[in-house]
């Protein structure tokens, strides 16, 4: 028994560090991913609400496509179709996999986020984006000043949910070669035959990120609502 932990040792024949290093891996990409595809899918739900048929219905067009295709496809294709495409008029053209997985993932994270945002969105009455127009705020101080710090805290749960699937999600980025959590512990089983050792690792670290993830966004939904509060309670 003991001398299998000694496997996930940090000294000579040990996989600690490496899984480590996976595990920072991990965390990269998902936080690297994470505003790429929230803003992305900001922008898709702005789309969304449009005046413009063209931009909604590119904006359907996105979320439909990248909701109905499996994001492992959508990883393959970014990183083996796209590539071979440039690669056709620049032969030294390489995507690397970290770039390629954040890519991936963060425009399938934009799809789903886009739908969060939409509802927050119409949460949020017209007339205080009219009472900001006549205190002279322009469109895009009235979204920065009046709208935004709404949206938040009415999309912190979906975005929330969003996140814990994304941090899931990275586990595919190990088929690309990239070293994270599920490329290690894979690796290390085929050197140990250990599976149940270092899946059973992975899994843990997974799960820790996750009660780490969960314990976060419940104190970032306590202060966005604090003011929120502090303000409906002042008016019963």
């Amino acid at each position: 028994m003991f001398d299998k932990l000694a496997l996930l040792g940090f000294g000579p024949g040990g996989w600690g560090w490496a899984l480590l290093q996976g595990a920072a891996n991990t965390i990269s990409v998902a936080l690297a991913t994470l505003p790429f595809g929230l803003a992305l899918g900001l922008i898709i739900a702005l789309w969304k609400r449009s005046d413009s048929m063209l931009l909604r219905s590119l904006a359907t067009i996105y979320t439909t496509v990248f909701r109905g295709v499996p994001e492992l496809l959508t990883l393959y294709i970014i990183y083996f179709g796209i590539q071979v495409l440039v690669q056709k008029v620049w032969s030294g053209f390489s995507i690397p996999p970290f770039v390629a997985g954040m890519v991936a993932l963060g425009m399938v994270l934009a799809a789903f986020s886009s739908e969060v945002w939409v509802g927050a969105l119409n949460s949020i009455q017209k007339g205080q984006r009219e009472a900001a127009a006549a205190l002279g705020l322009s469109k895009a101080q009235a979204f920065r000043l009046v709208v935004f710090p709404q949206l938040i805290r009415v999309a912190l749960p979906g975005l929330g949910n969003n996140w814990m699937v994304l941090l899931k999600e990275t586990s595919l980025i190990s088929v690309i070669t990239l070293q994270d959590i599920m490329f290690i512990a894979t690796r290390a089983n085929v050197v140990t035959k250990e599976p149940f050792l270092f899946f059973g690792t992975a899994m843990l670290l997974y799960f820790f990120f996750s009660l780490v993830s969960a314990w976060s966004i419940g104190k970032l939904e306590q202060r966005t609502n604090r003011g929120f509060a502090a303000f409906g309670g002042a008016t019963r």
